[in-house]
């Protein structure tokens, strides 16, 4: 179904703006360099098709009626997405893409990641993004199936070429009261074998991974850290989670690390990687280097 066709039209709108900003249809003239009766003609059309007066004389001088004050705001809105309209089109044609789809690994900082984004909004020229957020060989997936520009993947499948972007330290971690804290002495995969673990599920299809799973009976599956990590908190078993997460909650006395002889923490690599290497746009590639400039500042 089709929208009905607006009567009036954005010059009509900037005309009125103008006169209510400017103080007045002479000192709008100007500001629009247009001749003060195209400006009256276009006030007084803009009122005659929307069937109610906008403006009321007072003494010598028009002030918005209350009807007029509403459309007046509601109209700078219209002005200012026509203006980011044509700015998109201008930005397209430059070869700057409508839309990233950014794939990302959950064991990235989601903090670092979100600082990136907040950083890319005003360079983005109007670019959307698509977060899309996977584990483990999900981003590989993505990539292989062509649903991302942008990846940040703890693998590089073959056939693409990937930066390395980030280690990602890992911890074995449990509720400070859970009973494997109070064995005083280092402890050994057996001591784990008959403790519940808490897993999350890998995100992709062709490639699944088992990193950091043992081979315990007693597991529990998640689909995010942060369920795992709400599970860990809760008393719920052990798990490898993410330094970045588990530290926080370490100092506060709400985790403790396990006392492992082995294993106790490990590092995953993370990889940023493009989709389509021939045909990455400026937009993409823009993200892309915040991405590396904040890992490498540190975050």
């Amino acid at each position: 179904m089709y929208m009905k066709t607006p009567r009036v039209t954005l010059e009509q709108w900037r005309a009125l703006q103008a006169v209510v900003d400017e103080g007045g249809f002479a000192q709008a003239a100007s500001a629009l360099h247009r001749s003060q009766s195209s400006v009256s003609y276009a006030v007084q059309r803009l009122q005659e098709q929307l069937g109610i007066p906008l403006l009321a004389l007072r003494g010598r001088r028009a002030e918005l009626t209350e009807a007029g004050r509403t459309l007046v705001e509601r109209s700078r809105g219209l002005l200012r997405a026509a203006s980011d309209l044509e700015a998109l089109a201008h930005h397209l044609d430059e070869g700057w893409e409508a839309e990233i789809r950014l794939v990302v690994d959950a064991a990235f900082p989601s903090a670092l990641l979100m600082r990136c984004l907040r950083d890319f909004l005003p360079l983005s020229r109007g670019t959307r993004v698509q977060l899309i957020e996977e584990v483990l060989s999900g981003a590989e997936d993505a990539l292989q199936a062509g649903e991302a520009d942008l990846a940040i993947a703890a693998r590089v499948p073959a056939g693409w070429l990937g930066e390395p972007l980030l280690a990602v330290e890992f911890i074995a971690v449990t509720h400070p009261e859970h009973p494997l804290q109070g064995l005083e002495r280092p402890l050994t995969a057996s001591d784990l074998e008959d403790e519940l673990q808490v897993v999350v599920r890998d995100s992709g299809i062709s490639h699944k991974q088992d990193v950091g799973w043992l081979n315990a009976g007693h597991r529990w599956t998640v689909t995010s850290l942060d369920s795992a990590l709400e599970a860990v908190r809760n008393g719920l078993g052990f798990a490898w989670l993410p330094a970045h997460q588990a530290h926080p909650l370490i100092d506060a006395g709400g985790l403790a690390p396990l006392n492992l002889r082995e294993g106790q923490r490990y590092l995953a690599d993370l990889y940023l990687v493009y989709g389509e290497p021939d045909r990455v746009g400026p937009a993409t590639r823009e993200l892309a280097r915040l991405l590396t400039e904040a890992v490498a500042a540190g975050g």
